[in-house]
């Protein structure tokens, strides 16, 4: 519920953007499909996969699983769009496979052959693909000429619907967290997390391509760790 709350918020405020400067929002029933596609792959569907996925394994896991975008976004540009697989990008994506795998090894090295294990490399699959085909779709909704804020708008609207779909069809009540703490997180999520995260992402994957971009998949736990670590030694030292 909470991812659909967090999208649906940075949707509204994009919405609002584009009214306030004039952004013409409609768009034919057929790029609302894409549209609605994009939603759904990059903003709703894949991102309730990951917190399902992190209720039966560690983040490491999924950080894993993550990590091989590049190689599914090479292999996505060659289906649909006639991209060369080139040698470079397929081997840099083998070697930051490897990387994320050193640098999990310790909370990988704890996992058991269970059934909730089992349940968490499934959605973890499912995430990664899901997530890799709105990065595609994406790309191709930027080459049909949809503008970055009015795409935004519009397919972070569809994934917050979809997720809030998602949560309902599973028994979760449609409640809201009032404490201070859960409004400013989501705000923060929706603004930087969302808005500004994803429309520096699309900004690079019209200029890179999905297989290139693809490498945030990489970079992203490898950055959260250098944070958490900074945080960590922040914290002890202030204690001390």
């Amino acid at each position: 519920m909470s991812v659909a709350y967090r999208f649906l918020l940075a949707s509204l405020l994009l919405f609002a953007w584009c009214l306030i400067r004039g952004l013409p929002l409609r768009f034919s029933a057929q790029e609302h499909a894409w549209l609605a596609l994009f939603g759904l792959g990059s903003f709703g569907v894949g991102y309730v996969f990951v917190y399902y996925a992190e209720q039966h394994v560690v983040s490491g896991l999924v950080a894993v699983g993550y990590s091989a975008s590049p190689l599914l976004g090479m292999l996505g540009m060659r289906l649909f769009f006639g991209a060369p697989m080139t040698r470079r990008v397929a081997l840099a994506s083998l070697l930051g496979i490897g990387g994320i795998v050193v640098v999990f090894y310790p909370e990988l090295a704890r996992l058991q052959g269970s059934t909730e294990t089992a349940k968490g490399a499934v959605f973890t699959m499912l995430s990664v693909l899901v997530a890799s085909l709105g990065s595609i779709v994406a790309y191709r909704n930027q080459r049909a000429g949809v503008p970055l804020w009015q795409g935004m708008a519009w397919g972070m609207l569809y994934g917050a619907l979809s997720a809030l779909a998602l949560g309902l069809a599973s028994g979760k009540a449609l409640s809201f967290d009032t404490t201070p703490a859960y409004v400013l997180s989501l705000a923060y999520l929706a603004l930087l997390g969302s808005i500004a995260a994803f429309a520096s992402y699309l900004t690079l994957l019209k200029r890179i391509g999905a297989a290139r971009a693809g490498y945030i998949g990489v970079m992203v736990p490898v950055v959260a760790l250098f944070l958490s670590a900074a945080f960590d030694l922040i914290l002890r030292t202030g204690r001390a």
